[in-house]
């Protein structure tokens, strides 16, 4: 992808592709808006403050409100490389969906799991509850047979498993910069 900016390394790519489809105009920037949609198309599970900060961090100082692609790329990438926003595991879900279903019937409806969504925690707004119905609701029997939809949360992209093959080369990289070069047989002549 042609997009005018230098990209080092395959977590570098990834968080430009995700940026990119947000990037309306073409000009390298997105709405500050979109910062979660980013975050989240890449595989992030960010809160409402994880998302503000990001926005802090990445503010544009000329244009206020847009977020330029390079600024952006670097703060996550170091956030990636963290592991901060990382989605909870498949057995982590499975058993927070079990708390939820006491009667072990394998699946929650969506008028109990919408209430919990929009109520608890850190509440989902409309437009998300109907942006998760499609993946999460079995049309044929129209309740939430959790441990599909867990499968279909975690058909993501493993963004974290390439931060870490990154961090590890980049931690390998500046490991060898501070080794002293050998001596030859020439330097000791």
């Amino acid at each position: 992808m042609e997009i005018g900016v230098t990209l080092n390394n395959e977590l570098e790519e990834k968080i430009s592709e995700a940026f990119c489809i947000f990037d309306t105009h073409g000009d390298k920037y997105i709405d500050s808006r979109n910062v979660g949609n980013v975050l989240r198309f890449l595989g992030c599970v960010p809160t409402e403050k994880e998302v503000e900060n990001v926005i802090k961090a990445t503010d544009s100082v000329d244009y206020p409100g847009e977020i330029h692609l390079v600024r952006f790329m670097e703060h996550v990438s170091k956030l990636l490389m963290d592991r901060q926003m990382e989605p909870a595991s498949s057995e982590k879900l499975l058993q927070a969906f079990e708390l939820l279903d006491p009667e072990n019937k394998k699946y929650l409806t969506k008028e109990y799991f919408g209430k919990l969504m929009a109520e608890d925690g850190e509440p989902f707004s409309a437009e998300e509850l109907d942006a998760m119905w499609p993946v999460a609701i079995d049309p044929i029997t129209g309740y939430i047979p959790y441990t599909f939809y867990i499968n279909q949360l975690k058909h993501k992209p493993k963004i974290y498993d390439i931060a870490e093959v990154i961090k590890e080369e980049l931690a390998q990289a500046e490991k060898e910069k501070g080794k002293k070069p050998q001596q030859t047989m020439l330097d000791l002549k």
